[in-house]
């Protein structure tokens, strides 16, 4: 009976292989998923106080000259010991850097954001597992607290104008310069439909953003990004936008989610 079962797996299994190389999910998608494709990384520049910026991996530059708001697509790096940069456009200087690990069959994303005290930049690194099923059509959301403003929030991703009373955070407790989940964890799944998502204090019911009605599709992937609004001596407590930087196709912009 155990062989039969474990027969039956591994055919649901190249059955299921076929059907997403079928439907456009690509070798890359397949690899990412059973864990043996090259290790994915992308960059993010998040911080709306400096100009452009380039992005670097182990001394070379792979994504230039990009403004604010700017996504990369994935691309492949090498599993091995890594040293991330981000410079001001043209300049042999880091503005700032991290070091990390990169692992067959994970994502990687590079967010250049605001420092602390509000001048400097910072680069925070997630580390995507990526672990969905190769049968879930489900979309994937994380959310990152860049927001030196308001250090400790928590998410909601609920219908239109749910209450949130008795409701839990689908993401909490995201600090500044932090994913929630965090990093090295999955990111949720949930299912394609209309959403809202509002953003409150951590702990707390105190909506500091409340975004307009979206539709989020099947499949998706999307990083909610909170972010400082206002400029750079303008900034007050808990005045935050929210970007979502989405995870198909070429190089891109993030949106920025309407508020309510």
């Amino acid at each position: 009976m155990k062989i039969q079962i474990r027969k039956i797996a591994a055919v649901l299994a190249l059955g299921s292989l076929a059907v997403l190389a079928g439907c456009g999910g690509g070798d890359d998608d397949i690899g990412q998923i059973i864990g043996t494709s090259s290790p994915q990384y992308r960059t993010v520049h998040a911080n709306p106080f400096i100009q452009n910026v380039d992005f670097g991996v182990n001394g070379t530059v792979r994504i230039a000259n990009v403004g604010f708001k700017n996504v990369s697509n994935y691309f492949g790096i090498d599993a091995t010991a890594t040293t991330a940069t981000v410079s001001n456009a043209g300049s042999n200087s880091p503005l700032a850097s991290a070091t990390f690990n990169p692992v067959n069959g994970h994502r990687y994303t590079a967010l250049a954001i605001v420092g602390a005290n509000g001048t400097a930049t910072n680069l925070s690194i997630i580390d995507d597992p990526y672990d969905k099923s190769i049968l879930s059509d489900k979309a994937r959301v994380r959310t990152f607290n860049a927001s030196y403003n308001a250090p400790n929030v928590d998410v909601y991703v609920t219908a239109p104008n749910a209450d949130l009373t008795n409701v839990a955070p689908t993401m909490g407790g995201a600090a500044y310069g932090a994913a929630s989940p965090a990093s090295t964890q999955d990111s949720i799944y949930v299912d394609g439909g209309t959403y809202q998502i509002r953003v409150t204090t951590a702990g707390t019911k105190n909506v500091i953003f409340s975004s307009q009605p979206f539709s989020l599709a099947n499949n998706a992937d999307w990083l909610i990004t909170t972010l400082p609004a206002g400029g750079i001596g303008a900034v007050t407590p808990n005045n935050i936008r929210v970007l979502v930087a989405q995870a198909n196709g070429a190089s891109q912009t993030a949106s920025e989610l309407p508020s309510q």
